[in-house]
């Protein structure tokens, strides 16, 4: 009985009917009013809460508004970052292989590769391990290609640049050749003499690869050009370039000394070289 007393109670409570009047404060003139119940109060209350909740969620979720609540990205952003960590990392790898080729061109270049890897005892002693046969002897279609080779001019630096385009090396110095470009001794560069700290330019318009100091070369700047052209000036005093700097034909790039263990007096050694061979300076410089 108790319990059935505590429940109709509470339901009488529940729609006891107020009524909510407004007056106006200076002449107590009633304005509006409302009959309400504790159950309508408690009714409407709930229902602007859920529509307040759906709402706000409807606003962070589809429109640009959630961007300004941290913790939220746009799609736009979220591509963007994506595609530049694409394109990072893609530029890391060319930046990798760039820097493989260089170094590799620096050793080349500056005399510090190592060869005992590609020398005789190296080859026969492969075959004594190996117990299948090393074929050394050309085959026609070799022989045929190296005749074909032969005829050709190999040396021939402006065969990429095409007959038509005008491309002039300008001297980089001025003076006597005191050793000459020899294929069969590999001295693949010629030795002009000069006085000492006396100007050494750049042959043409081109990119410095390699500026450093080596033991035995001394002061060595590598200039990469075009048409696959590469200039080689060793023994210098000083350098007026850095690596990563774009130099024109003619442009002072060092002084001229005698730096280096292989050197002997004031003197450029100067080399070049075309798509990885060397070529004869004397073919396209005049240093008289």
């Amino acid at each position: 009985m108790g319990n059935k007393k505590d429940k109709k109670k509470f339901a009488t409570k529940l729609l006891h009917k107020y009524r909510l009047v407004i007056l106006n404060e200076d002449t107590f003139e009633e304005r509006l009013s409302f009959k309400l119940t504790r159950l309508n109060v408690f009714v409407v209350l709930t229902l602007s809460a859920i529509i307040l909740i759906a709402g706000t969620t409807f606003l962070i979720a589809f429109t640009g508004l959630r961007e300004y609540i941290p913790g939220y990205s746009s799609a736009k952003l979220k591509r963007q970052a994506t595609e530049l960590a694409y394109k990072t990392d893609s530029l890391q790898r060319v930046l990798m292989l760039n820097n493989q080729y260089y170094e590799s061109v620096k050793r080349v270049l500056t005399g510090e590769l190592d060869s005992t890897g590609l020398n005789r005892d190296s080859v026969v002693k492969r075959g004594k391990n190996d117990p299948s046969p090393i074929n050394l002897n050309p085959s026609r279609a070799d022989s045929l290609l190296r005749d074909q080779v032969a005829q050709e001019d190999k040396y021939n630096i402006f065969e990429t640049a095409g007959s038509e385009m005008e491309f002039a090396l300008f001297p980089p110095v001025k003076g006597s050749i005191s050793e000459k470009y020899d294929i069969k001794t590999r001295h693949f560069a010629v030795d002009v003499v000069v006085p000492k700290n006396a100007p050494v330019k750049a042959v043409a318009d081109g990119r410095v690869i390699f500026a450093e100091w080596s033991a035995r070369t001394g002061y060595v700047m590598i200039i990469e050009h075009n048409y696959g052209l590469i200039s080689v000036y060793k023994h210098n005093s000083s350098l007026a370039k850095e690596q990563g700097d774009f130099v024109r034909s003619g442009e002072v790039i060092a002084a001229a000394g005698s730096t280096g263990e292989y050197s002997t007096g004031p003197h450029l050694h100067f080399e070049l070289w075309k798509e990885g061979n060397p070529v004869n300076p004397t073919d396209y410089i005049d240093f008289d």
